[in-house]
């Protein structure tokens, strides 16, 4: 079998990481092994140790990837507000939506990943990388808070996004049921805009 070029090397790389950020959002980090992600990056098994130490190695940076993912849509959606309180409700409406809801494995890694990294072990690299994802996406929300104090404004965030996170999870869990969509209009109704 002829050799890869090294472009071809990072293409593939970067392949994996990308199926990696998409199937451990969608299935877990214990849900998925590491022949069906390379499978799913079209590759084989083998493969995987030319491009990553670990499994956990490549938690962390599917981790990473998927923040950087859901950092940018946030950037682009605040950049394209004319102002903080419609960058904050555009902010909450897509989060707060069935499409978000629906879309597991391209919606926010806060959610998907919280209780996959809460069961690793404190020094898996997955925590890391995951408290540096949840720092940025938490800067854009404190970015968009009314207000000039930032003490306030971090505080805000904060709660915020617990209810933003706790309200997607639990309209996952109730997926199907008319619980879900209540779920999500209950929380909608107690943040900025509801």
């Amino acid at each position: 079998m002829p050799r890869v070029s090294k472009a071809e090397a990072e293409q593939n790389r970067a392949n994996i990481e990308q199926v990696s950020a998409r199937l451990f959002r969608e299935q877990g980090f214990h849900g998925i092994s590491v022949a069906d992600l390379m499978s799913a990056a079209g590759l084989t098994h083998g493969g995987f140790y030319g491009h990553f130490e670990s499994k956990d190695a490549l938690a962390a940076i599917a981790c990473t990837r998927a923040f950087e993912e859901s950092t940018d849509r946030w950037r682009k959606r605040i950049d394209s507000a004319p102002d903080r309180a419609t960058a904050l409700t555009t902010l909450i409406d897509s989060y707060l939506s069935a499409r978000s809801r629906n879309a597991m494995g391209t919606g926010c890694p806060i959610a998907a990943l919280a209780v996959d990294v809460s069961r690793e072990a404190d020094d898996k690299p997955v925590h890391e990388a995951f408290v540096e994802g949840f720092t940025a996406q938490l800067a854009l929300l404190e970015e968009v808070q009314p207000g000039e104090d930032a003490a306030t404004r971090h505080t805000e965030a904060l709660a915020q996004m617990a209810l933003l996170v706790g309200a997607l999870v639990l309209s996952r869990a109730t997926r199907g049921h008319a619980l879900s969509n209540e779920v999500l209009a209950a929380a909608r109704a107690q943040l900025p805009g509801g």
